[in-house]
């Protein structure tokens, strides 16, 4: 097993961390009410997924 030999320092620990980033959220445009939604996930305020109502809209 891999064991680090000395400890790693705090500069080098954060820099190693500064390139963990958060994506922001794809959106797309739903083709039944061009609301945004998220792409393979119905539509939450028409209900409908591959142009078919999948389930009821939240009001």
């Amino acid at each position: 097993m891999a064991v680090p030999k000395r400890k790693m320092s705090r500069s080098n620990t954060r820099a190693r961390r500064s390139q963990w980033k958060t994506t922001a959220v794809a959106l797309v445009s739903c083709p039944q009410c061009r609301s945004p939604k998220q792409p393979h996930i119905a539509c939450p305020s028409c209900g409908t997924y591959n142009r078919r109502q999948v389930v009821e809209p939240s009001a």
